[in-house]
């Protein structure tokens, strides 16, 4: 066989493009087949047919330079059945021909389809059209948010038909599974990550645009943390979170503290005259040297010769540093909750989605970031408005915030008042008895952080133990309501449900998902750190320093979870037994026995494949909707499990279902530990609590003591119909003056809006 051949000779694909021939793919596609029929074979058989193949090609295109890629398939498939390899035959033949089945369909159908899904998400407003209102962080009626729906919708339907098995596209179609971000499969991306800011400070880093120095003032932190979140939702198709942002941030105070003491001091020494004989290059070095903003002012006393007179300059330059620092921390910290309610990502049709986890540093520095974030999200937005972004999780911890004697009590105390009127921050506790043996006393990497609605990473059966630089990979939903149908009492086909059909199904749909997640892993692992500059480039993923630019990721992509989610134990517990948790304990023990089922299987995928498995209480937001809507076609209405427009999120008590906090969260608080991929508990008040601050704090406790990983609580915020302020409306509107049933004059409107006011 001459190899030189092989060098001349181009590949021309289907698309048209030509590449150079590559003798190991012939080898690889003829493994493929092999490897479709028989467990073990010898290697042997695959060389003897990849040779043969090439000295096909040799001789029929000896006197050609280009060959097509169907033409090397048909040699392939020619040579197996000289061969004598029937069954490899019929199993490669088969496959080419499923393959050409379905770009046909694609193609045929997708004429069409896509003719009506384009009209309507060109021609129809969010209002009118769903698709566009899928998810609530874009902007449906604009051009790019509508280009982004344009491109969501081409995507996940050449997904399904290119790039995953049709058992998984037939699974998501029928609505007995979910594959979450569809659209963003070919892209390769994963869902989230905890952003681990001190990489990014220490040297300053890329955003694929432009290179970031490293930043010397807490202003400049806070806007370098908005650019990394801004710059991370462009290579995701999720949400970024920062897991420690109070002590990600204290440096910067520390940093804006020195030099606004040195200022100080060397305008006050000099107005008195005093910087005639003080060597101000030691006082310099000397505050350089400081590493917290509480300073012993003793230590000037050799410098300034124990001056009585200095001294007191010396305590007037520190408490105006002091206040000025503080005035700048906060003035920081309400720049960044502007620019993650205003900064655009994703082609402009976003604000990104973005979680901040914060509440157990107790340096000086730490803390004044903590309270003037708090304080600048009680302030709200240039109108008074609540903000959405980002969602702000306190840590609970014993020792540390949670007891009225622990240094950050008061910061405690604070975030319930402001939650109180701004519905955030929430809440997470690391003394949960699945957070709280990952915790290592003075490593805040070990501390628990949570991202969005409710995603978690902490165990890593691939690498540390550690929240910062983690993420989700993907995740897919099962539809268990409807396991609980075919297998429950609710149907009038039997009079006790059918457990052991329930959970042979249940096994069949975890095995079909966890191939599809891993599946899906691979196109993620086939990317380069090229395909991602900032989140890859610029280190922020656990691990990638140690890629090249073209280097595949698989060996840091490891460290993150591929979870299996649930929707809907409430109404799966209706129709199996005619109750739901919330109702009874025979339903709370069914209903653990379900989810605690569902979480060994995860537990036994992570040791067969070495990957962090793990089992997501899914937020049911969209996809609630869409499974009962499947469901009620078929089954029709059924009361308590499809007779309304949603499906319980996760595992929650319903909301229709009347009952007391405590008795919530006691029934709640048991399924958190199962679902190590994420969990959250919401509590309904139905009143203010403004003004009764010790109200809301005995509901956080008990959140605490009922075991809740990651707790939120939910009550009225009013909106005024005239100006459009949203908050707590008491008697007046704090923006308007508006009483209620009263009017307001157009032109007080008009400065309102005009003024920012």
């Amino acid at each position: 066989m001459d190899r030189d051949f092989f060098n001349d000779i181009v590949v021309v694909k289907r698309s048209g493009q030509r590449v150079n021939f590559n003798p190991t793919k012939v080898a690889i596609a003829v493994k493929k087949g092999f490897d479709s029929v028989y467990e073990d074979y010898d290697e042997k058989n695959v060389n003897k047919v990849k040779e043969k193949v090439l000295d096909t090609i040799e001789k029929e295109y000896k006197d050609r330079k280009t060959i097509g890629v169907e033409n090397i398939q048909d040699i392939i498939e020619d040579v197996l059945k000289k061969l004598k390899y029937d069954e490899v035959y019929e199993s490669y033949k088969g496959y080419r021909e499923r393959r050409s089945a379905s770009r046909e369909a694609f193609v045929e159908k997708q004429q069409h389809k896509f003719v009506k899904a384009i009209e309507s998400l060109g021609l129809k407003s969010a209002a009118e059209e769903n698709s566009k209102r899928e998810n609530a962080n874009v902007d449906g009626d604009g051009p790019m948010g509508t280009m982004l729906h344009f491109g969501s919708t081409v995507s996940k339907e050449f997904a399904k038909a290119y790039l995953m098995d049709s058992k998984y596209a037939r699974a998501h179609d029928e609505g007995f599974i979910h594959i979450h971000d569809l659209d963003f499969w070919a892209m390769g991306t994963t869902t989230c990550t905890q952003i681990d800011l001190n990489k990014l400070f220490k040297n300053g880093f890329s955003t694929g645009h432009g290179y970031l120095r490293t930043p010397n003032s807490i202003a400049s932190y806070s806007s370098l943390a908005a650019i990394a979140i801004q710059s991370n939702q462009n290579e995701q198709h999720g949400g970024q979170s920062i897991p420690a942002f109070d002590y990600y941030l204290a440096p910067g105070v520390l940093k804006t503290f020195k030099k606004e003491f040195k200022q100080e001091l060397y305008e006050l020494l000099g107005v008195f005259g005093f910087d005639d004989f003080v060597n101000f290059d030691k006082v310099v070095e000397l505050i350089d040297k400081q590493t917290s903003i509480e300073v012993d002012l003793n230590i000037f006393d050799e410098l300034f010769n124990d001056s009585k007179k200095v001294k007191e300059l010396v305590k007037t330059a520190y408490d105006n540093a002091t206040l000025k620092t503080d005035r700048s921390t906060y003035q920081a910290m309400e720049a960044f909750i502007h620019n993650l309610n205003t900064m655009h990502s994703r082609a402009g049709a976003q604000v990104p989605f973005s979680s901040v986890n914060f509440g157990t540093d107790t340096s000086p520095e730490g803390r004044m970031v903590i309270k003037n974030y708090l304080l600048a999200t009680e302030a709200g937005l240039g109108h008074g408005e609540t903000p959405i972004f980002p969602i702000s999780i306190f840590k609970v911890k014993e020792g540390v915030n949670y007891n009225k004697e622990d240094p950050n009590y008061d910061l405690f105390r604070l975030s319930c008042r402001v939650s109180a009127k701004r519905l955030f921050p929430n809440f997470s506790f690391i003394d949960s008895s699945f957070n709280k043996p990952f915790y290592v006393p003075g490593d805040y990497s070990t501390e628990v952080g949570y991202m969005g609605c409710r995603t978690r990473v902490l165990a890593n059966v691939c690498g540390p133990q550690v929240t910062p630089g983690r993420g989700n990979l993907s995740f897919t939903s099962i539809n268990l309501p409807r396991l609980g149908i075919k297998y429950g009492i609710c149907l009038g086909e039997r009079d006790k449900a059918d457990m052991k059909g329930f959970y042979n199904e249940l096994d069949e749909l975890m095995d079909l998902v966890k191939g599809q997640l891993l599946q899906r892993f691979e196109c993620q692992c086939s990317k380069s750190r090229n395909n991602f500059k900032f989140l890859l480039g610029s280190h922020v993923w656990l691990n990638s320093e140690k890629l090249d630019n073209n280097s595949k990721i698989r060996t840091v992509l490891k460290h993150g979870t591929l979870s299996i989610g649930f929707i809907g134990l409430a109404e799966t517990l209706k129709a199996l037994i005619g109750e739901h948790h919330g109702e009874s304990d025979k339903a709370q023990k069914l209903g653990l026995e379900i989810i605690k089922h569902m979480r060994e299987k995860c537990d036994e995928y992570t040791k067969e494949y070495n990957l962090n498995f793990t089992c997501l209480a899914t937020p049911a937001e969209g996809l609630s909707g869409r499974f009962v809507a499947i469901d009620r076609s078929i089954y029709g209405k059924i009361k308590g499990v499809t007779d309304r427009d949603y499906y319980t999120n996760s595992f929650h008590v319903p909301v229709y279902y009347k009952t007391t906090v405590k008795h919530k969260m006691e029934i709640e608080g048991k399924y958190h530990k199962y679902t190590n991929a994420g969990h959250i508990s919401y509590v309904e008040l139905d009143g203010d609590t403004v003004n009764n601050v010790d109200a809301f704090e005995k509901v956080v406790r008990i959140m605490h003591d009922c075991d809740i990983g990651y707790g939120a609580i939910n009550h009225p915020v009013d909106r005024d119909p005239v100006c459009g302020y949203v908050g707590v409306i008491k008697d007046v509107c704090p923006r308007c003056g508006r009483r209620e049933g009263e009017g307001v004059s157009y032109e007080k409107i008009s400065c309102i809006e005009g003024c920012g006011r």
